[in-house]
């Protein structure tokens, strides 16, 4: 007996969808990792089962082109062996390397596949597991503490292939490899190869909208319009939840999927915030939100080989994590059509961007900012790969991180947690249990 308590008007918050002139975008990223029929890792395929649901998927044969500085183009080809294969031509002093640190992602991932993982997060149902599997845990255990930067270091010389493989961390986490957790980045960069990259058909919306129907048809219920605006803690433990209409809901169990600083900024009152939060936030800042461009372009401008998903750093590396300094350009109708009218493209073009950059306007000055902002966005992308892309613009929406805290109700618009300091791997990072009996937090944060 399961309620699920939605704040808007259909499931799928950053994994929504929505539709405008006969397109259907996709609220947040297209690149869907655990989608595959195959292996413990296929968290999506897993959870839409647990409620009797499947979905068709398209495979994707490249998870992303990169196209970063110094004219350097770099495919992640869906089989191993040809990514491999280009990046070793692109880096041939290198080769050794490049093989020894991609070795050690799979050597890691090849340790979580053999977990029947129910969670990454429960330190006691690890344990429990070590004793089953003692090998893949101890590999796990010894990479529990680091970073992928500092594995890649290791075993790689050449700045411009560790500035390659910060770039592959920051598409994932938002952050250069020495801040991401090498179990992270392991369980991604060799997922896209075991499983691949499947999009469902009709697009990402459809995930939500297929747990939320199997949810109901077992038995469970999930409102709309429900806003949570409190949890009711009592005698320090969490027994239910109020929402803005009065309404209250008990259960044994509350799972917030609220960022952390709306569960424990909002919607705990202060006097049962636990310090371990408080300490949570000294460690932790919020990581920036995104300028999102969603466009409906004239097929032609693409050229018939495009690829789905492309990641694209003209100038500079040291830009990388700058706001705008790198684009994320998603099509998911090169995968499949029917998101779009016939004969047009989706473009989901989305850049970091914090929101104080876009609070104090007036609603024009508001308005003139998104579209020159835009226009410089899609001017690059016209330069770097689609010449002619302005002219061919037949639909237009420009989204802020105003837009994601309004919308998707994210504290700033931010994208869950980044580091302070350098963390030590995984060690450090919030686990789905909290300080207060009853309570668990999951989501990117």
């Amino acid at each position: 007996r399961v309620v699920v308590l939605e704040k808007y008007v259909i499931p799928g918050g950053s994994s929504g969808y929505y539709e405008r002139d006969g397109y259907s975008f996709d609220v947040g990223s297209s690149v869907m990792f655990g989608f595959s029929d195959k292996g413990n890792l296929n968290l999506i395929t897993q959870a839409l089962a647990a409620v009797g649901c499947e979905m068709p998927v398209i495979p994707d044969p490249t998870t992303v082109h990169y196209h970063p500085p110094d004219n350097l183009s770099v495919v992640v080809h869906r089989e191993y062996s040809e990514f491999i294969s280009e990046l070793t031509n692109k880096f041939p002093l290198e080769k050794q390397g490049i093989l020894k640190f991609y070795g050690v992602c799979w050597k890691i991932f090849n340790a979580l596949n053999s977990l029947e993982l129910k969670s990454l997060e429960e330190p006691i149902y690890l344990f429990g597991q070590f004793f089953q599997k003692p090998v893949e845990c101890s590999t796990l255990a010894y990479n529990l503490p680091q970073n992928a930067g500092d594995i890649a270091r290791k075993y790689i010389q050449d700045p411009l292939l560790l500035s390659f493989i910060d770039a592959e961390c920051f598409i994932v986490s938002t952050v250069k490899a020495l801040q991401t957790p090498m179990i992270n980045a392991s369980m991604v960069m060799c997922d896209r190869h075991y499983g691949g990259i499947n999009y469902p058909v009709g697009g990402v919306g459809g995930i939500a909208k297929s747990l939320a129907k199997g949810l109901v048809d077992q038995g469970s219920d999930i409102l709309y319009k429900a806003n949570v605006t409190n949890i009711i803690v009592d005698q320090g433990r969490a027994v239910g939840v109020r929402l803005s209409d009065g309404r209250e809901f008990f259960a044994k169990t509350i799972i917030s999927n609220a960022t952390r600083w709306n569960t424990f900024g909002k919607l705990i009152k202060a006097d049962h915030v636990p310090k371990q939060e408080e300490d949570f936030q000294k460690v932790y800042v919020k990581a920036p939100s995104f300028l999102s461009i969603h466009m409906g372009v004239k097929a032609e401008v693409l050229p018939p080989d495009t690829d789905c998903h492309h990641f694209v750093l003209e100038d500079d590396w040291t830009r990388l994590e700058e706001p705008y300094g790198s684009i994320f350009l998603s099509i998911p109708t090169v995968l499949d059509s029917s998101l779009a009218p016939e004969g047009r493209h989706i473009l989901h073009i989305f850049t970091t961007s914090s929101i104080e950059d876009w609070e104090g306007l007036s609603r024009k000055d508001y308005e003139a900012k998104k579209e020159l902002v835009a226009d410089e966005i899609i001017r690059r992308l016209e330069n770097k790969l689609f010449p002619g892309l302005k002219s061919s613009i037949v639909f237009k929406v420009v989204g802020t991180p105003k837009t994601h805290r309004r919308y998707l109700a994210r504290d700033k618009g931010t994208y869950g947690p980044i580091p302070r300091n350098t963390p030590k791997g995984l060690l450090g990072m919030p686990f789905n249990t909290t300080a207060i009996d009853g309570l668990y937090c999951v989501g990117d944060s």
